[in-house]
């Protein structure tokens, strides 16, 4: 190869590696700038105080800070405007975006009301009514949970009325319209909304429909099961340390019945005399005490076994 064909060769790679050269440094300064672009901060509205669930957001509770555009959440929004007036569905921290999937829909969307998304998937909410002693005195706060009690007639018994714990370790969505106390004073209102399931909630229904309802609150780490067993007026004035047998007939009137052995005197004899021999003292007699409780009436009656 001649000298000028050599120059020519070398010009013609020198020109191609500085090509590469140059593409390379640009695609390397295009991402840095495209990096540095991402992590340029763009103001977003924010809560600047707890915002509770289930409240109007008011402007009060909002400001506008600086977020990293590359992890702004979806939904977001500059505008404080926009998200006053709107109501929460879930609780907001200070300092927590201000989304769209933290809000309730505008008026006439689906989904326009808050309580349905605070109820678990597959359960139901049912409100019961109650007054200030079936509310346990205000006391219930949501988040509770607490054991639902009827009072009603026995089936087949006119008279006799059984109290039983049909449902426990219920939780409480929301007290009257309240979905979130967190001073713990006692509020009485005269609903409170259950969580129950479909089944549970046929239960309630049907009970409240038959008797009458009370709430016991349960401690906050107590949720074992408890055997109730139901009281009834005769089991109250009684007790459940009564020794005789008890035999329960199908109207509900206990009968009590007790075994005791009866000596019968002799009768007063004159003197036997010689030709006489003394006669035998009569054999004991059985006799059994039977004792019936139709509701508060107490009757008891001695049969002698002949």
């Amino acid at each position: 190869m001649t000298r000028p064909k050599a120059v020519i060769v070398v010009s013609i790679l020198a020109l191609v590696l500085a090509g590469i050269a140059a593409l390379l440094t640009f695609q390397y300064l295009q991402k840095e700038m495209n990096k540095s672009k991402a992590v340029q901060p763009q103001n977003i509205v924010v809560a600047a105080a707890d915002i509770p669930i289930g409240s109007t957001i008011t402007e009060p509770q909002l400001k506008v800070t600086s977020w990293p555009k590359d992890s702004i959440p979806p939904g977001s929004s500059g505008d404080i405007k926009a998200m006053v007036g709107r109501v929460s569905i879930r609780p907001i921290s200070s300092g927590d975006a201000i989304t769209e999937q933290k809000l309730k829909p505008k008026a006439g969307g689906a989904g326009s009301g808050f309580m349905t998304y605070i109820i678990p998937q597959g359960h139901r909410a049912i409100t019961v009514a109650v007054n200030e002693v079936a509310g346990v005195a205000g006391f219930i706060t949501p988040n509770d949970r607490v054991d639902v009690v009827l009072t009603t007639t026995i089936p087949g018994s006119k008279d006799e009325n059984i109290t039983k714990i049909i449902l426990q370790n219920v939780p409480v969505l929301a007290t009257g319209q309240i979905t979130e106390q967190k001073e713990g004073k006692p509020v009485i209102v005269p609903t409170v909304t259950l969580d129950l399931t479909p089944d549970d909630s046929e239960k309630i229904v049907l009970a409240a429909s038959k008797g009458k309802l009370q709430l016991l609150l349960r401690n906050i780490a107590d949720s074992a099961p408890v055997d109730a067993k139901g009281a009834t007026i005769s089991k109250v004035l009684t007790g459940t340390t009564q020794s005789a047998v008890v035999a329960a007939t199908p109207s509900s009137v206990k009968v009590i019945v007790t075994r005791r052995t009866v000596r019968k005197k002799a009768p007063t004899r004159a003197a036997p005399t010689r030709a006489q021999a003394p006669a035998a003292a009569p054999a004991p007699r059985s006799s059994h005490s039977v004792t019936i409780i139709d509701g508060g009436v107490r009757t008891t009656k001695e049969f002698v076994l002949q």
